[in-house]
């Protein structure tokens, strides 16, 4: 069984990617909870935490958000380099290069509660598996 890696209150993780997905920053608090250098994430796809327990769907849903200009927020599981896994609620915001095109995504994760990580489970359980490319 795979160690879960507990978010603290004070941890805010940040990324920033480009328009396919592929990291352009990732701040320290990410860095040291995923398990990665940031030499290491730079300009690898951000599906690199992505964890096979993620249903397809919620990716379908976030990318469906995002190409509408739209935030999208979700609770994500997500897993370590060293294959254990912390779960997020996730901010993430589309960036428009003053054209309104898309030119890339942030995204702002925080420690999410038992409760919604509990509550999230029960719904992944229910949507389809595997991973959304």
């Amino acid at each position: 069984m795979s160690r879960e890696y507990v978010l603290q209150e004070t941890d805010f993780l940040v990324s920033q990617t480009d328009a396919q997905g592929n990291i352009l920053f990732a701040n320290e608090d990410f860095c040291k909870v995923a398990g990665y250098s940031l030499s290491e994430l730079i300009g690898k796809p951000h599906s690199i935490v992505r964890h096979p327990d993620m249903p397809k769907a919620a990716f379908k849903d976030l990318w469906n958000t995002l190409k509408q200009g739209k935030t999208w927020t979700g609770y994500v599981k997500n897993r370590t380099k060293d294959g254990g896994y912390y779960w997020v609620f996730a901010m993430v915001y589309p960036m428009g290069n003053g054209s309104r095109s898309e030119s890339g995504y942030i995204s702002c994760r925080r420690k999410p509660s038992a409760e919604e990580i509990q509550s999230s489970m029960e719904l992944y359980k229910t949507l389809d598996r595997g991973y959304y490319a």
